[in-house]
Order: C-alpha cells, then structure tokens, then sequence
C-alpha cells in the first residue's frame, strides 16, 4: 500500500502543490495590506483571486514558458521547475515537449494575462470602477485560454492526457483548471451586474430628465 501512494504522491508533488499553496498565502496576505478593511467582501476576494493569478501566470507558467522557448523542453532540463513541470507533464505529456499550441497559449498568459491582473490590482486598490471592463477581458481570456488547451484533446480522444493516477487526475487535470473556469465565471456575472446596473441607472435618469 505504501509503495502504491508513493507512486501517487512524490515529494515532487508535495513541493508543488505547497508552491501553490504559498502563492495563496501571498495573495491572501497581499489583500490584507492593500485593501481597506470596509471592502465589499467580494473586493476582497477578487483581490486574492487576481493576486494568486498573476503569481501562478508569472512564477510557475513563466518558468515552463522559459524552459520551452529558450531552452530545449521540459523533459530535457533541468532544475526545481523542471522537475515540477515534468510532475505535471505525466498528467498531460504536452507539456513536457514544448507543445506548439500550450506554449502559445502560456506566451498569451505570461505575457498578456498576468500583467493585466496587476492592472486590475492596481484598479481595486485605487477602487476605480473601470476594472469591472478589464475584469470581463481577463476572464474572458482565461476561459478561452483554458478550452483551448484541452478541447483539441477531447475531440482527438485525448492521446495526452493520463487519467490513471487520481493525484492527476482529480488535483492537476481537474482541480487545477476547474478553478480558472469556475472563478472567471463568477467574477463576469459579479462585473456585467456592475456596468449593466450603471447603465440601466443612467438610462432611468436619462427618461426622467425628457420627461
């Protein structure tokens, strides 16, 4: 039995997901510090959400999108990240060989999304309602970053991915991007009820000044 939960759960996979969860901590902490203590407790969890997005974009995919442009492809180098990325490759083997479309999607991420997640950072803090429109184009990015990594698979009957192991399966192929669909979804219908709400006001003032 101890040789079989070995094969499941490494000390690789142990310092990876304590990485994870120290960038949570971070971000949680970061809220603490930035935000006033009477923000709408959806603020708050925004803040954190957008704080632990851009650490992850910028610390974990940023290494994988080092080791795949500017050295050969994870599964030939070497190094802490490397070995975390080939922990993750044995769930989805693309990402160890430098798959051309995950490393165009992570330039997108890296690149694109993380510095727009400090953006909007840097909207909460200053609460500036303009971050509600940058919010719908982040989330919308992450959505479409996510069903683009994995629909090719799907309709290719998923010759990458393995789902014999249940760490794999459930906490890196699962869990670990159900959480970018799930939250981005929330954080939409959180940011269409703001402009919507705003517009609708000002359209209600509009009538009642021609009438």
């Amino acid at each position: 039995m101890s040789s079989d939960l070995s094969q499941v759960f490494t000390k690789v996979s142990a310092f990876s997901l304590a990485g994870v969860l120290g960038v949570g901590t971070v971000a949680y902490l970061a809220s603490k510090a930035f935000l006033p203590k009477n923000a709408r407790w959806q603020d708050r969890y925004t803040f954190i959400w957008l704080a632990f997005d851009a650490l992850i974009h910028f610390s974990f995919e940023g290494s994988f999108l080092w080791l795949s442009v500017f050295g050969r492809q994870v599964n030939t180098s070497v190094g802490p990240f490397a070995e975390m990325w080939r922990e993750y490759a044995a769930a989805d083997f693309r990402w160890g060989v430098s798959d051309p479309t995950v490393v165009s999607l992570e330039l997108l991420t890296v690149l694109g999304a993380g510095p727009l997640c400090c953006y909007i950072l840097k909207q909460l803090v200053n609460d500036d309602p303009a971050r509600h429109y940058w919010i719908i184009v982040l989330s919308t990015a992450e959505l479409y970053g996510g069903w683009m990594t994995f629909c090719p698979e799907w309709l290719t009957g998923s010759p990458n991915l393995n789902t014999s192991n249940a760490l794999h399966l459930w906490v890196y192929l699962f869990f670990m991007n159900i959480i970018w669909v799930i939250i981005p979804f929330g954080l939409m219908y959180d940011s269409y009820s703001h402009i919507a709400g705003s517009l609708r006001a000002q359209q209600r003032l509009a009538r009642s000044k021609k009438a």
